[in-house]
């Protein structure tokens, strides 16, 4: 038995125990739907790990995360729905499936070409389940990722999208005559053109303004006022030098 096979079996058997008579009651009490919000705030937490370049981070939360797939596995097998040996063959299956380049070895790919086989394979699937187009995406998925996961399907497969100077324009006539939501989702599409990920975009836009925020709050701070005490042209002084670029 290899060192990844004797973890991930050490892994289910403490969670099994856990979960066992004589485990732990806060984890006996866990369910699917009580899990979930734990498990959306750890996939974050592995995000913002990536986006730090930490690695011992990374690893505790891609720990904490697998956690909660073993977790929610053990829980299915108890409702005699199915187990983590499952899981992991199904998402095997489906690899190999999607990758007949790789495993039939009769084709070298670019990645661009993966990504539209991989699309019009996940499609006859589809079409043989019955699923319509964008059944797949999650509806709990965050709506300004959504959005731009939506178009992003779309126009793989020829969805006509407005390109340019038209999707500047259709932006402009969403500001003007348009509902919120369209305006976002227009937004969404001109970024997408401009080889922009809105969510990650947005993520970066509030970190800045967090760090200028912070900043604002220490010049204050070294004037001994409080954000809340502070005058108008105090707080106006110390926001122009804050939120400057440097």
């Amino acid at each position: 038995m290899d060192r990844t096979t004797a973890a991930l079996q050490e892994l289910l058997k403490a969670v099994q125990k856990l979960r066992g008579p004589d485990g732990c009651s806060w984890d006996r009490s866990q369910t699917l739907q009580t899990l979930r919000p734990y498990m959306l705030e750890e996939a974050y937490e592995v995000a913002d790990a990536v986006d730090s370049g930490d690695m011992d981070e990374l690893r505790k939360e891609l720990g904490d995360l697998l956690l909660h797939i073993v977790m929610s596995a053990e829980i299915c097998r108890e409702e005699g729905s199915f187990d983590l040996a499952e899981v992991a063959s199904r998402i095997t299956e489906k690899l190999v499936r999607r990758h007949p380049h790789v495993f039939d070895g009769t084709t070298r790919l670019t990645p661009e070409e993966v990504e539209k086989q991989w699309e019009a394979i996940k499609s006859r699937e589809k079409r043989r389940e019955k699923k319509r187009f964008f059944d797949s995406i999650p509806d709990s998925m965050p709506a300004l990722q959504k959005a731009w996961r939506i178009q992003q399907r779309a126009s793989e497969v020829g969805f006509p999208w407005p390109e340019g100077k038209e999707a500047l324009e259709k932006v402009q006539k969403c500001l003007q005559n348009g509902s919120p939501g369209d305006l976002l989702f227009s937004l969404v599409s001109l970024l997408r053109i401009r080889g922009v990920e809105p969510e990650q975009a947005l993520r970066a836009a509030n970190s800045r303004f967090i760090q200028g925020f912070h900043r604002l709050e220490e010049l204050l701070d070294e004037r001994g006022v409080s954000l809340k005490d502070a005058d108008e042209s105090t707080l106006k002084e110390c926001e122009a030098i804050a939120f400057t670029k440097p």
